[in-house]
């Protein structure tokens, strides 16, 4: 998957990247110090190894999208807490990162610990919340992202033009603004000792009704497969509004945008859209059948 992914969204530019990511992964080792370099599973978009820097286990991280990379390292820095893995060390298209142990994702509580997963995230949400807001032009706004949905796309009108009327009716409204993860999903949350670690943010300003909408359509693509999928995304946006003190309707809506403008970044980047068809399809329903 990670090497059709790098063609499909970067074609030629991609063929030579990947050919020349020994010899970059050989540069960067020998740059940092690190051994025992070896490809974490289920690679999608970045070139991701573990190992360690002398007795230190470490993360390296390559990615041919360098602004989004160093976005990442800004966000990280930013929220500042031990709640995020450190920052060791930066290079164009190259992140060298804490790792966490034993790195298991929360995905290991999907399906049978629903309550204790988003219990966890709210925890970790509420401490990021925390951090200090940044000055506006230093990290994107949501509403830089959801311009992308005034452009023409193969997806049915009624959810274009409703995505957008949610948009603009969310963004007027939006309550204090924060700085978000914005992909704040259960593989994105690792254990680290008795403590989890949050990886891979995005890092862009928005209200946090918005954040939790990630999680409420993961994991990709089990929820889908799940006979209760109706409950339990039901059931998440009730608790994470009860928790984190957010109101369920904005979560709902925000859920259903989010839905539709990853959709158009899998047409994008020509991936597969099947899953956010059918994620959209059920946001729709919770939205336009009475509950807004």
């Amino acid at each position: 998957m990670f090497e059709r992914n790098i063609l499909s969204i970067y074609g030629e530019q991609g063929k030579k990247w990947l050919a020349e990511l020994p010899s970059i992964r050989q540069e960067l080792a020998d740059l940092w110090q690190l051994s025992e370099l070896k490809p974490v599973a289920n690679l999608s978009y970045n070139y991701v190894l573990e190992g360690f820097q002398k007795d230190r286990p470490i993360i390296l991280k390559l990615s041919l999208d360098t602004v989004v990379l160093s976005n990442e390292a800004k966000t990280l820095r930013a929220f500042n807490s031990p709640f995020v893995v450190d920052v060791l060390a930066e290079k164009t298209g190259a992140l060298l990162l804490q790792r966490a142990v034993p790195g298991y994702s929360l995905k290991s509580y999907w399906p049978n610990q629903e309550k204790e997963a988003v219990e966890i995230t709210c925890k970790l949400i509420s401490q990021l919340a925390q951090a200090p807001l940044p000055e506006k032009k230093t990290f994107p706004s949501i509403s830089q992202w959801l311009s992308i949905l005034d452009k023409e796309w193969d997806i049915p009108e009624s959810y274009l033009q409703k995505s957008k009327e949610f948009r603009d009716y969310l963004l007027k409204t939006s309550s204090e603004l924060r700085l978000l993860h914005a992909d704040l999903h259960h593989d994105n949350i690792l254990k680290n000792g008795k403590n989890w670690l949050v990886i891979d943010p995005k890092g862009v300003l928005g209200e946090l009704c918005y954040e939790v909408a990630a999680f409420i359509r993961n994991p990709i693509p089990d929820l889908l497969e799940s006979e209760t999928v109706w409950r339990i995304i039901d059931d998440r946006i009730t608790r994470f509004a009860s928790c984190l003190k957010l109101d369920p309707k904005r979560i709902r809506q925000w859920c259903f945008v989010h839905a539709v403008l990853a959709w158009c970044w899998s047409i994008e980047d020509g991936l597969d859209t099947s899953y956010f068809q059918k994620i959209t399809d059920i946001f729709a329903e919770l939205c336009f059948k009475g509950r807004g």
